[in-house]
């Protein structure tokens, strides 16, 4: 018999969080908003056979190296942000002599206990990355930089194991960021601290564009990765002017940037006064000793003391309106203000089912009833719930558990996914697609679900990486993930996928599975024009903006045509 793991409330908010987020809804640019240049060749260039010890900008280190690939780990890509450096942006990390040693990972930066997509943590010693590169690699290869998931408040690079990337023929850096408290809370109570986490980002990227070539990389070929969380942080870095140059091409899974990636100064100052409140440091305002003395508060407590009082159900991100994001993603791709390369964004066909899913394995929980259905629908939609009632009534599903997942899908994910793909196709190259596998992995080791969990939110990246929280891909599958896995470094080397590009209004979305490799009836599976007419997501008010900024082209931008 198999062993389950009990389920806590942790796998509830683990099915509901945006990173296991089953559910919900070159240098620093300069003063004109042009990147700086930067210098692609300050580490050795890599010359095949030269094994496991490899020149950096910064020093040596020695890896190792398991069948075809050599592996890097635990590189140090910026200074640790300890003492005066907490809450300030990242540096570049000190020189070593010697070799250093880079067999294990580092440390997971600071984030709360309990959830399964993460690794509890209270190190602020955190800003490393790891390389994964084939053994012969020549100097060519795309480098695919993936940026984890977690809600940016939970998880590590290490956690997705990259070899099956790798070996398909690309270089691989999986980066640790400051999350949460420690790389997002309000720059009014911190003065520096706004969006912490994506500055580390860039730090990472710079870092590989002056190092790549060191492992076998192309430096001028950089393709930035995420998911979820760190998929939104794709959004950011194409809507910010500090990260114009950094990379060529972009992957979004599972993020619409349509509606998501910043949030507004209210938001942040908002759970910034939440930890200030619990500390007991006095007010966001100064009423206890004024502004020095609330940011001094803060930097005495520990690390445990920070993650307890920002708690752990938190959606941080940077604040819209900024220098760092003058424009949230969603108005800098409306307006075509973005560092425009070629972009592959994508959705999986059932995110909602493993947050429904969850709820219904949770301590207490059970499978909707059918009299259920309606009432939630009404709390989720509100004035619009009747009209949302009669385009997904419960007599056309399974279960209420499986309508209500459907209608949470095609409102909060699909649509706003589509929404994402028409602005983006206005201005660069883009490819979009569904991941619609019905025969996934579940979670290893916890209860089977009452219903299929099929394309549910993350399950993806079962046939990615490898990752120790899902059960093994089924049997008979590995040439369907063999192929995503060459559409995705494909795409990392050229821009381009087997199928075409999206255009115009009804664009071409690609159904992957393992049974069918074809276009998807994307806006009538989804009932698009249904949430187009009643949600206008993408058209709502954004922050204050900063227009005198303005995002410049790129060298990709410049070659982004032979994309098309």
């Amino acid at each position: 018999m198999r062993h389950t793991r009990s389920v806590s409330p942790w796998l509830v908010t683990a099915l509901a969080l945006g990173g296991l987020a089953l559910g919900l809804t070159a240098p620093e640019a300069t003063a004109s908003g042009a990147p700086r240049t930067y210098d692609t060749g300050a580490a050795r260039p890599y010359s095949t056979g030269t094994g496991t010890v490899v020149d950096t900008t910064a020093g040596t280190v020695r890896g190792t190296r398991s069948g075809e690939l050599n592996s890097f780990r635990g590189i140090p890509y910026a200074a640790p942000p300890v003492g005066r450096l907490r809450w300030a942006p990242p540096r570049p990390p000190a020189p070593w002599t010697g070799v250093r040693d880079a067999s294990a990972p580092g440390a997971p930066c600071a984030q709360p206990v309990g959830l399964p997509v993460g690794t509890p943590s209270e190190n602020e010693d955190c800003l490393h990355l790891d390389v994964t590169a084939p053994a012969r690699a020549d100097g060519r290869l795309p480098v695919i930089v993936w940026i984890h998931g977690g809600s940016l408040m939970y998880g590590s690079g290490d956690m997705y194991g990259p070899d099956r990337l790798a070996s398909a023929g690309a270089v691989v850096v999986s980066v640790n960021y400051r999350l949460g408290v420690m790389g997002f809370l309000s720059g009014t109570t911190v003065p520096g601290a706004d969006g912490l986490g994506l500055q580390d980002q860039q730090a990472a990227l710079r870092w590989v564009r002056a190092n790549a070539g060191a492992f076998g990389g192309d430096a001028r070929d950089v393709t930035v990765m995420g998911q979820s969380g760190g998929g939104y942080s794709v959004c950011d870095h194409l809507a910010s002017p500090a990260s114009a140059g950094l990379f060529d091409r972009a992957v979004v899974q599972s993020a619409p940037c349509a509606t998501g990636g910043t949030r507004t100064r209210a938001e942040a100052d908002a759970d910034a006064r939440r930890v200030v409140t619990a500390l007991g440091c006095g007010s966001a305002k100064g009423a206890n000793g004024g502004a020095k003395a609330t940011e001094a508060c803060l930097r005495r407590a520990t690390p445990a003391e920070l993650l307890k009082a920002y708690g752990p159900f938190n959606e941080p991100r940077p604040v819209a309106g900024t220098e760092l994001m003058p424009l949230s993603p969603a108005e800098a791709l409306r307006t075509g203000r973005f560092n425009r390369v070629p972009v592959l964004v994508g959705v999986n066909h059932d995110e909602e089912r493993g947050a429904v899913l969850g709820r219904e394995l949770a301590p207490g929980g059970a499978p909707m009833k059918p009299e259920e259905y309606g009432p939630a629908v009404r709390e989720a939609f509100g004035v619009r719930a009747d009209d949302v009632l009669r385009r997904y009534p419960l007599s056309g599903f399974p279960s209420a558990g499986e309508a209500l997942a459907t209608v949470l899908t095609d409102a909060s994910w699909s649509a706003p996914t589509l929404d994402t793909a028409r602005l983006l196709s206005r201005w660069t190259p883009t490819r979009a697609y569904e991941f619609a596998e019905r025969d996934t992995p579940w979670f290893e080791g916890y209860p089977a679900p009452g219903f299929a969990p099929r394309a549910q939110h993350m399950s993806e990246l079962a046939y990615l990486f490898d990752l120790d929280l899902f059960e093994d891909v089924k049997a008979g599958q590995s040439a369907f993930r063999d192929r995503m896995i060459r559409t995705w470094v494909g795409f990392a080397a050229s821009g381009r996928t087997d199928w075409p590009a999206f255009r115009g209004e009804d664009g071409h979305v690609q159904s992957l599975s393992s049974t069918a490799w074809e276009r998807a009836d994307f806006v009538r599976d989804h009932r698009y024009r249904f949430w187009a007419a009643s949600a206008p997501r993408a058209r709502t008010a954004q922050p204050a903006q900063r227009p005198d900024r303005k995002v410049t082209a790129t060298t990709a931008e410049r070659g982004a045509a032979t994309a098309r």
